[in-house]
């Protein structure tokens, strides 16, 4: 594997640090602030919303780029919005900073996805893909926590630098490591046309491949938003074992990128298709019993494992059916990440607020699980042809 592509992931890791480190600052932000805890909780909203809206228009914008110029020129932005959020005493400005973070961080995402693939020949490309998301799944891990614990001693401010500095050493990997070619193409290749591209994401065997990836991730988001109080208002766990379950379930979604990244492209249809089957029983089963702390822990990690590598599965099922599509590829594929990533805590959220209990949803989780396996069956049906389809087939001229 390219040393340039656990570059890529690097970059990935500070960028999902800062994606999901809000979750255990928002309460200092607000004091800080003066402003509500709602009003808070839209910094993420800003973000989620700036990563689905910028996938496809930063990819587009920088399409004709070299990509080590596009990758550059993102994460110099996502390094300068950071210091500008540290530094702001406006709520305003610092709203702002999160979603133009998020554009940047989308535009890297889509590039960087198309960039690893194109440097390894097809039999890794599922491993290339699997260890950019890896830098997500890193973060959960590593990133998410340690945001947490910089946000308590030193306050919120000192999150946001902490994520500058840790991606400048991803900036200067990325100015020796990464070629010049194009945006998802090779170096002095022309540039497949917008509409080329946009007529391979359009086609009937990309979409519903984009449609389960985004029911999938809303079905993750959905439950990992709400574990904290599933967890000590449903399983009875005390406030300290919140770190070690996402501990646990960052662990399992590493372990879950790595193995899918192994199988992905051997038997990408197989991997895909017993991920979304065990996660739609798991989710189930963390519904069935989160009111036993030790089921629901040793749950947590498995549906982390599930989780990232269907996802992951998902990623590479969908780069490899769009050849033809080397810069929006990329970018479907993050901006169906993150409509789930969106949707799913807002349905979560629906079925908590409309007194349906903590275990809400876990059951939504399941829910969209279900209809991720109905649009697969349906796929595969539409594709079978008839008996005498196949009979025919074999008397053309």
């Amino acid at each position: 594997m390219p040393f340039a592509v656990y570059v890529l992931g690097l970059a990935v890791f500070a960028q999902g640090t800062s994606e999901f480190m809000l979750s255990g600052l928002l309460s200092g932000i607000a004091a800080d602030l003066g402003v509500s805890l709602s009003a808070a909780g839209l910094l993420t909203s800003a973000f989620a919303v700036g990563m689905v809206v910028g996938a496809p228009v930063m990819a587009l914008a920088g399409r004709t780029w070299p990509r080590r110029r596009a990758l550059l020129l993102f994460l110099a932005v996502f390094v300068a919005v950071h210091a500008v959020g540290a530094l702001t005493p406006s709520y305003g400005v610092l709203l702002a900073t999160r979603f133009v973070g998020a554009l940047a961080n989308a535009g890297f995402w889509a590039v960087a996805l198309s960039t690893a693939v194109a440097m390894v020949p097809d039999r890794l490309k599922g491993r290339a893909a699997a260890v950019v998301v890896g830098g997500v799944t890193v973060a959960c891990v590593v990133g998410v926590p340690a945001g947490a614990v910089l946000g308590e001693r030193w306050g919120w401010r000192s999150a946001f630098w902490a994520v500058a500095i840790v991606s400048l050493p991803a900036f200067l990997a990325v100015l020796r490591s990464i070629p010049g070619g194009r945006g998802g193409t090779d170096a002095g290749a022309d540039p497949v046309s917008v509409r080329d591209e946009l007529r391979v994401l359009t086609g009937p065997r990309l979409r519903p491949v984009l449609l389960m990836m985004a029911l999938v991730q809303g079905a993750t988001f959905c439950t990992f938003s709400y574990l904290e109080p599933l967890l000590t208002r449903e399983s009875g766990l005390g406030a300290g074992w919140v770190p070690v379950a996402l501990a646990l379930f960052g662990a399992g979604a590493f372990a879950g990128v790595t193995v899918a990244g192994r199988y992905a492209d051997a038997h990408p249809v197989a991997v895909v298709a017993t991920g979304m089957a065990a996660l739609t029983v798991g989710w189930s089963a963390l519904a069935l019993t989160a009111g036993s702390p030790v089921l629901a822990l040793a749950l947590v990690p498995l549906l982390g494992l599930l989780a990232f590598g269907t996802g992951t599965a998902l990623i590479t099922r969908v780069l490899s059916l769009a050849p033809g599509a080397p810069t929006l590829a990329g970018a479907s594929s993050t901006t169906a990440f993150n409509l789930g990533a969106t949707v799913g805590p807002w349905a979560g959220g629906l079925a908590l607020g409309a007194g349906f209990g903590y275990r809400a949803p876990v059951g939504v989780s399941a829910l969209l699980m279900v209809a991720a396996v109905l649009v697969a069956a349906t796929t595969a049906k539409s594709r079978r042809p008839r008996a005498g389809e196949r009979r025919l087939s074999g008397t053309r001229l």
